[in-house]
């Protein structure tokens, strides 16, 4: 320990030793990078501008859509930077950022995944005071809280990360900083991480798990009370959601086994690039396809892109702008 240097950089190796994984991180990780963003933001311009879907479901899904955009730009286009430019050296202070905003926006998203399983479970099994519950200033207060926790939420499993010691070995096995790859770096004594981390998880984890599992529970209870062709349509309402809560949790919950059971490098990459960028890229998958209000939605918004631009011509099919111009000179 008197011989050795305190690390202040770290190294993003995003390729274990023998395995050229060049090729994802030119094709595969843009590809899906790109997708998300057009798929995520295609959600929000539709819930914006179409005022059938000014719900609380489709608030936070819009919302959902912004924090899911947001997620995979913190890791995805930093390594692909890396590899592209071979430099994949990254200061302690941006590997705390990094770890930060990773910590902030997986805790988040499963806060609005509870919330959206609170929503259907009120729109369905108390209808006549959803609205009333559901208000828009509740919502924008639960997005605030949620919010606001999540920043405390991150704020102390990065300060706890990083008041370790970093003297040995400066490699992360990673193509961005991981908490569970930083710990095995660290010189310092990390039981505390450890149980700190592990809490976290029955707490957050295990309550929003309760919660959805506790609506889900009394959605299906009442659904089959209903009538014949409703239970139908109150199924293909909450199936995105269900599948994306699934989607969500089976990943974080593959990560944090594999990487508490074993230190396999290439299994840990591909599980931790599978829960980083699987989840935001389907999610407007999951709630475009499958959803008809969604897919409604799109066709007017296109219909009214497409009228208007229709409106700017006159009989003869000269634009307006143009023809003005022409007049003008």
């Amino acid at each position: 320990m008197a011989n050795s240097t305190m690390v202040t950089e770290f190294l993003l190796v995003g390729s274990p030793d023998g395995w050229d994984l060049s090729f994802l991180y030119f094709t595969v990780f843009p590809m899906t990078y790109l997708g998300t963003l057009l798929g995520n933001l295609l959600i929000v311009t539709v819930t914006t501008a179409d005022q059938n879907l000014h719900t609380p479901m489709y608030f936070f899904l819009r919302n959902l859509s912004i924090l899911d955009m947001c997620y995979i730009s913190v890791t995805v286009p930093n390594a692909c930077v890396n590899s592209l430019t071979g430099n994949r050296a990254i200061s302690g202070a941006g590997c705390a950022t990094q770890t930060f905003l990773v910590f902030f926006c997986a805790y988040v998203e499963m806060l609005f995944l509870t919330i959206m399983a609170w929503d259907r479970y009120l729109a369905i099994c108390q209808p006549l005071q959803y609205l009333f519950i559901m208000n828009p200033q509740i919502c924008v207060r639960m997005t605030l809280a949620t919010l606001i926790s999540g920043v405390l939420y991150a704020g102390v499993h990065t300060g706890n990360t990083f008041r370790l010691s970093f003297c040995q070995s400066n490699v992360v096995y990673q193509f961005f900083c991981d908490v569970s790859s930083l710990l095995r770096l660290s010189c310092s004594d990390t039981t505390s991480n450890m149980i700190l981390i592990l809490v976290s998880i029955i707490v957050v984890g295990g309550g929003c798990f309760a919660i959805i599992i506790m609506s889900y529970i009394h959605i299906f209870s009442a659904v089959l009370k209903f009538p014949t062709r409703a239970p139908g349509k109150a199924f293909s309402t909450c199936t995105p959601h269900i599948l994306m809560v699934s989607i969500f949790l089976s990943s974080g919950t593959a990560v944090y086994l594999r990487s508490s059971a074993t230190s396999d490098t290439l299994q840990d990459m591909v599980l931790s690039a599978f829960y980083i960028m699987v989840p935001p890229f389907l999610n407007p998958l999951i709630y475009s396809l499958r959803n008809k209000q969604v897919k409604e939605a799109v066709r007017r918004v296109m219909q009214r892109q497409l009228f208007s631009g229709k409106y700017k011509r006159n009989k003869y099919g000269t634009d307006v702008t143009h023809l003005n111009s022409i007049m003008r000179k």
